[in-house]
């Protein structure tokens, strides 16, 4: 990757099981001096781990033990075939991320646990039966994902793609495959649930079987969301919808400019590119680091 700097830290790719047993793929980063805290990276929907590889690597320069995984049905953790691949998007959190966070505070207990969760993964911290072990919360372009949210023209873009192109797309062949714009190929029953999220005024609040929703209260520690202004997808009123779900924290809503990075555009996934070692990811690890 152009610009990436090699940092000295011990990478090691792992298998991690999910709440049920089924095999996790992960990568796990360790400094190699002094280790000072834990980091999870809960991936955004249908991307996988190594999209975050530099920004993990920079934090293990800094002194963290940081762990990546891809969630079932994506990246590394991909069955041979996901057609018809049993699993919903809840299954992300309450059976992936939650034995994330149990693995790293089972090996790593005596270091504070910090949390990552771009897109989704930031979504996913309020479903966590296990929330409450996390000592504080980065969000970076997580939101209430309702199409009526994003930015114009994209949520028209959104809408016709979701209803008339993936949905039907995952009926058909079991799966929607991602040159259709949404990561990789996803698995049907993911999706489905996913676009139903995405058709509801208030996202997956409005799911009554998501029982998930009742570990929002549980989490109780400082929470900081980022709102990068030319992310079409996590606007304000987006951010803003999923922070008031967590009732008893105080969310720290950043608005962030690509201007005041010294770059023209971030967008919904610039965040992790290594040009923002210097800028944002030295403001992200210095709030994650503080506890």
């Amino acid at each position: 990757m152009t610009g990436e700097i090699a940092d000295d830290v011990f990478v090691d790719d792992i298998t991690i099981p999910a709440a049920d047993g089924y095999a996790l793929a992960a990568t796990i980063y360790l400094p190699r001096g002094e280790r000072h805290n834990a980091v999870l990276i809960s991936s955004a929907a249908a991307v996988p781990r190594s999209l975050y590889r530099s920004f993990a690597s920079y934090l293990g320069s800094r002194g963290c033990v940081v762990l990546t995984y891809d969630y079932r049905g994506i990246g590394g953790s991909r069955p041979r075939s996901i057609v018809d691949f049993d699993a919903r998007m809840a299954d992300w959190a309450d059976k992936d991320a939650t034995a994330a966070v149990a693995w790293m505070r089972a090996r790593y207990k005596v270091l504070p646990l910090s949390y990552v969760g771009h897109s989704f993964g930031g979504q996913a911290l309020g479903l966590l039966p296990n929330n409450d072990q996390v000592a504080r919360a980065l969000l970076v372009s997580a939101q209430a994902g309702y199409w009526k949210l994003f930015a114009s023209p994209e949520r028209y873009r959104v809408f016709l793609l979701l209803n008339w192109v993936a949905r039907p797309l995952a009926n058909f062949m079991g799966y929607v495959p991602g040159k259709f714009g949404f990561g990789e190929d996803m698995p049907r029953g993911i999706f489905l649930q996913w676009s139903k999220w995405i058709m509801s005024e208030r996202y997956y609040f409005d799911d009554p079987s998501l029982i998930g929703l009742a570990n929002y209260p549980h989490y109780r520690h400082p929470l900081m969301a980022l709102c990068i202004e030319d992310d079409p997808w996590a606007t304000r009123a987006s951010v803003e919808l999923l922070c008031s779900a967590f009732t008893n924290a105080s969310p720290d809503i950043v608005s962030v400019n690509p201007r005041d990075a010294g770059v023209r555009r971030i967008g919904h996934f610039g965040f992790f590119r290594p040009e923002h070692r210097h800028t944002l990811w030295k403001k992200a690890a210095d709030w994650l680091t503080a506890a």
